[in-house]
C-alpha cells in the first residue's frame, strides 16, 4: 500500500499570507470556499447542490451535498423521498433540507467507505471521490497564489494612485521596444519613448528620477507611467529645491519647456519682501543649478510674472531687450520690435526663445527688428498710399490693424474694412478695385 499524503493544514498558510501580504484573512477564506465549491461542482457534477465551508479546527474545506426531503423525487441528485429517508434512519419531514458531508480527504477514507455503504445509492459519489483530494489541494494553492497576486497588485495601485503628479526615483532595469522599465522598489514603472528626453540615455542600473504621469488599473496589474519630458517635472523639481515654493510664498504662475534644450518659468511672490526670481536662483545659483543638473544641463530662464501682458512678454523674451510692443487684442497676438542687434537673441536658436516665450505667456508673438519694421512701414506707405483717397491717418489706421500692403486690402472681407473708423463702403470698394494692379506692382 502506498503511503498517504498528509493533509495540509490551511490555517497556517492563511495566517502567513494574511500577515506577509496584508490581505484580509476573511477575504482569503471566502475566496477559498467559493473556488473549492466550483471545483467540486466540476468534479462531482454541476447539477448537484454542493456547499463548501472552511473548517478552522481542521484547517480544511468541508464539502456537503444538500438534499431536500420530498414526497416524490423529481431531481434524483438533490432530492430524497420521505420514505427512503426514514428507511435510512434520517429523521426528517417533507420540505426539510439535510446536508450530508462529502468525504474526499485521504484521512477520511474509512468514513467515506462507511458513508458509501449506507448512503451510496442516494449520494452516488463513490466513483467520484477518488482524485478530488489532489484537485482540492491544487485549487487551494491556485486560490492563494491568485489572491496574493491580486492583493499585491491592489496594494501597489492603492500606493501609487495617490502619487500621481509626484516625483519618484527608481533604477532602470531593462528596455522593451525603446521603453525603459524602472524598478521603484515595490513596483515597476514604464518610461515610454514619448516621455523620454532625446538627449538622455540610460543603462541598466542607472538612477532614474521622473514625474508620475499616470497610474492605470490594468488586468495584468497597475501600470505606472513616468515622464522625463513633462513640464510638470520641471515645476516639481523647483518645489523640491525652493522652500518658498513649497511653503506657497513663491508661486510658479507658468512654465514652458523644450525637453533637453531650454525651459522658462514665470514666478510671483505673495510676500513683498521676498524676491521670487532670487528665491528660485538661490545663493550663487545653487537652487537653479540643482534643477539644471537633474535635467542634465537643460538651460532654465526664470522670469518675473506680471499681470500686464506686454511687460510679461518682455520678461519672457529675456535675455533679449525689447524696444516696443504692438498688441492685437482681437487675435491675442503681439508684434515685438527689438533692436537690430537683439533680433537673433530674441528669436533664439531655431526659434526656441520666441517659441518658449509664446508658450509661457499664451500670446502669439511676431518679432521684427527696428530696421525691418522701418522697411515694412515704408513699403506700407508706398503700397497703401497708392490707393485712391488714402490719407496718412487712414494708412496709420490700416497699418495698426495688420494691413501692410495693397494685397492685404485685396484679400480682406469688405465687411471687415467698413468696420474701421472712417472707412465707407464706397472707399473700401474703390480700394479693392485698385489693390489688384497695385499688388502686381508691389510684387515687381
Amino acid at each position: 500500500m502506498q503511503p498517504q499524503n498528509p493533509t495540509v493544514n490551511l490555517n497556517m498558510i492563511l495566517d502567513q499570507v494574511a500577515k506577509d501580504k496584508g490581505i484580509d484573512r476573511k477575504r482569503l477564506v471566502e475566496t477559498l470556499q467559493e473556488m473549492m465549491q466550483q471545483a467540486a461542482l466540476k468534479h462531482f457534477g454541476m447539477e448537484r447542490h454542493i456547499e463548501a465551508t472552511f473548517n478552522p479546527e481542521k484547517g480544511t474545506v468541508d464539502l456537503a451535498q444538500a438534499l431536500q426531503i420530498v414526497p416524490e423525487v423529481t431531481d434524483p441528485y438533490n432530492q430524497i423521498s420521505l420514505d427512503e429517508a426514514h428507511q435510512k434512519g434520517i429523521e426528517a419531514e417533507a420540505g426539510d433540507e439535510i446536508l450530508i458531508q462529502i468525504y474526499y480527504l485521504d484521512e477520511d477514507a474509512e468514513a467515506a467507505r462507511q458513508q458509501d455503504e449506507r448512503y451510496g445509492d442516494i449520494l452516488k459519489l463513490k466513483t467520484y471521490r477518488r482524485g478530488f483530494g489532489r484537485i482540492a489541494a491544487q485549487t487551494a494553492k491556485q486560490v492563494l497564489l491568485q489572491r496574493v497576486r491580486d492583493a499585491e497588485r491592489e496594494l501597489v495601485y492603492n500606493e501609487y494612485k495617490d502619487r500621481k503628479g509626484e516625483i519618484v526615483t527608481g533604477i532602470s532595469r531593462r528596455f522593451e521596444r525603446g521603453n525603459i522599465i524602472v524598478d521603484l522598489g515595490r513596483a515597476e514603472a514604464v518610461l515610454p519613448v514619448r516621455e523620454q528626453v532625446p538627449r538622455e540615455s540610460y543603462r541598466a542600473g542607472d538612477r532614474v528620477q521622473a514625474f508620475v504621469l499616470d497610474v492605470l488599473r490594468e488586468s495584468k496589474g497597475p501600470q505606472i507611467i513616468l515622464s522625463r519630458a513633462s513640464v510638470s517635472l520641471l515645476t516639481k523639481l523647483f518645489e523640491m529645491e525652493v522652500p518658498e515654493i513649497a511653503e506657497g510664498i513663491v508661486v510658479i504662475e507658468a512654465a514652458a519647456r523644450e525637453p533637453g534644450g531650454r525651459a522658462k518659468i514665470a514666478v510671483a511672490s505673495r510676500d513683498h519682501d521676498v524676491d521670487p526670481v532670487g528665491a528660485c536662483v538661490g545663493m550663487k545659483g545653487s537652487r537653479v543649478q540643482a534643477v539644471v543638473q537633474e535635467l542634465r544641463g537643460e538651460k532654465i530662464d526664470i522670469v518675473p510674472w506680471d499681470d500686464d501682458a506686454a511687460r510679461f512678454v518682455c520678461s519672457a523674451l529675456q535675455p533679449a531687450e525689447v524696444s516696443r510692443v504692438v498688441i492685437d487684442e482681437a487675435n491675442h497676438a503681439m508684434e515685438i520690435i527689438v533692436p537690430d542687434d537683439q533680433l537673433s537673441l530674441a528669436i533664439g536658436r531655431r526659434g526656441q526663445n520666441v517659441r518658449l516665450a509664446a508658450q509661457l505667456t499664451g500670446w502669439k508673438l511676431d518679432i521684427n527688428s527696428e530696421s525691418r519694421v522701418k522697411e515694412m512701414r515704408e513699403f506700407a506707405n508706398r503700397s497703401l498710399g497708392a490707393l485712391p483717397g488714402m490719407t496718412d491717418q487712414l494708412i496709420e489706421l490700416l497699418y495698426s490693424h495688420g494691413f501692410r500692403q495693397a494685397k492685404d486690402i485685396l484679400d480682406a472681407n469688405p465687411e471687415v474694412l467698413v468696420q474701421l473708423e472712417g472707412v465707407t463702403p464706397e472707399a473700401a470698394a474703390a480700394w479693392q478695385v485698385a489693390a489688384e494692379p497695385q499688388s502686381v506692382l508691389d510684387a515687381e
